[in-house]
């Protein structure tokens, strides 16, 4: 079993990868920042004769990158209600890659995994970001991905999510499931 861990917040440190870390922590895994990656916004070509082309940015190499892994772990900020456009970015790319020669198996391989999700808002997130969780769960499920679980942290201010103690709790029943 290997981990790939989809970081699509924009601040380093933040309070979605401090509770992603506390997932993580003293488990392998490739660790993918998307701020640390140029990716373009998707480009609908599906009904276009020369169909999609190629954007000239880092999308195909984090493609790439999580491919060989079995888990694959999306932790996103709640930014007004859903997830970070950065990760909406790299998720809509997904229709490209539908259709990519270079990507003959994208779903079959998508398929194989596992899928969570950790998102940390300031705004209710045990309610509010439910919307979002249930949008993951329709994604996950088009491309035929297991939906593991999620874990909804409350925090605003930078370290707020270490005194959300339901998160942490949930954090670590993550971390012994993925040790398992």
């Amino acid at each position: 079993m290997t981990i790939a861990v989809i970081f699509g917040g924009t601040r380093p440190n933040g309070n979605t990868d401090i509770l992603t870390e506390h997932v993580t922590q003293g488990i392998a895994s490739e660790k993918i920042y998307l701020r640390d990656h140029k990716i373009q916004p998707i480009i609908d070509m599906r009904h276009s004769q020369d169909g999609f082309q190629d954007r000239n940015d880092d999308y195909n190499g984090v493609i790439d990158r999580i491919l060989p892994h079995n888990i694959l772990i999306f932790s996103t900020p709640i930014y007004w209600y859903s997830m970070s456009g950065t990760m909406k970015n790299f998720i809509d790319r997904w229709s490209q890659t539908l259709r990519d020669p270079k990507y003959p198996d994208f779903k079959n391989k998508m398929a194989s995994k596992k899928a969570f999700v950790i998102a940390v808002g300031g705004d209710d997130p045990s309610i509010k970001g439910l919307p979002m969780i249930q949008q993951f769960k329709h994604i996950f499920d088009f491309v035929g991905m297991e939906f593991g679980g999620y874990i909804l942290g409350k925090g605003n201010k930078p370290e707020d999510v270490i005194q959300d103690k339901d998160a942490l709790f949930a954090a670590s029943q993550i971390r012994n499931h993925l040790k398992d």
